[in-house]
């Protein structure tokens, strides 16, 4: 009988598909941002662990510099795809590809730097959370301190109310959707400041679930229909420039199932809880939102004179 973690990694987290691996190749944000980081945290001789491989893509920016790398895969199609890439490029036989539960690995030695990028939005599907706490806490076993440096070292997660179009050719579909960001997306509009629920410190013991209640100042009138979900990965702190270096996955944006009528000025609660690494649709169950403040009626009664 399979556990809960075993039947979701049937189809999630680290036996997602080998074309979706393919499309991260391709994703320049993400590999230029992580390049970046990897060149700027690993340091000349260093040891390299990567949990949850993938193409090996990540593990070999890391042996440009380190002496050693170990690259940790469960899905055994990605361990011979990792292999393969490898092979025919430079420097690759310094990352040793192993089939192993990134549950359950650890390095035969100390390492310096731990990469890590099993990343959903809002740390849904994929296990990044559990299976850094489940390392952490064998590797201090092992090896007592001090921990290696994690990328990314932290994550910043936030909700944003939106009233989002869900007409396509006239066919209505409240459906999850997932948008670029830094674009304009005419389908979408915002209707209060993003607000932060959320922040995971990889150095630092974390929470495995989140349940959040806050409040947002709408900023003009329409419907909230959805909620938009950011997920902000600080993959390394350059501290001599007081600055980061980041990567934004794209936006994901949910249905509400009770859409809300709102005006400028009225405050909207809203609410949610989920677990790190489950399905989207547990967090989508659990999404409410109403007003709790109405702008126009108050600003009304303040007009009456007390005398009156």
């Amino acid at each position: 009988m399979l556990n809960e973690r075993e039947i979701e990694s049937c189809y999630l987290g680290q036996f997602i598909p080998v074309h979706y691996h393919h499309n991260m190749l391709m994703d320049n944000n993400r590999m230029h941002s992580f390049k970046s980081a990897i060149d700027y945290v690993v340091k000349p001789g260093m040891k390299v662990l990567e949990l949850g491989g993938g193409t090996g893509v990540l593990s070999w920016f890391a042996a440009a510099k380190a002496d050693k790398v170990y690259c940790v895969e469960f899905n055994p199609d990605m361990v011979q795809q990792a292999q393969k890439f490898l092979a025919i490029n430079p420097n690759g036989e310094k990352v040793e590809v192993i089939h192993a539960d990134a549950f359950e690995y650890l390095p035969p030695e100390p390492v310096d730097v731990v990469i890590c990028e099993m990343i959903h939005v809002a740390m849904l599907r994929e296990k990044q959370v559990e299976v850094i706490e489940s390392f952490k806490r064998r590797y201090a076993q092992k090896f007592g301190g001090p921990l290696p440096v994690f990328i990314p070292e932290a994550v910043l997660m936030a909700a944003q109310p939106l009233q989002q179009e869900y007409d396509f050719e006239g066919f209505y579909a409240p459906i999850v959707q997932f948008q670029e960001t830094g674009v304009v997306h005419n389908n979408t509009v915002e209707l209060a400041q993003p607000a932060i629920y959320a922040v995971v410190d990889f150095t630092q013991p974390n929470a495995l679930s989140y349940a959040w209640q806050g409040k947002f100042v709408v900023e003009r009138a329409g419907t909230v229909n959805a909620m938009r979900f950011v997920t902000k990965n600080i993959l390394a702190v350059v501290q001599e420039r007081a600055t980061t270096i980041d990567w934004l996955n794209h936006y994901m944006t949910l249905p509400l199932a009770q859409p809300v009528q709102v005006r400028a000025g009225d405050v909207l609660q809203v609410s949610f809880a989920y677990r790190a690494g489950g399905s989207i649709p547990s967090l989508e169950a659990s999404l409410q939102a109403a007003v709790v403040f109405e702008a126009e009626e108050v600003a009304a009664a303040e007009a009456i004179p007390a005398f009156a």
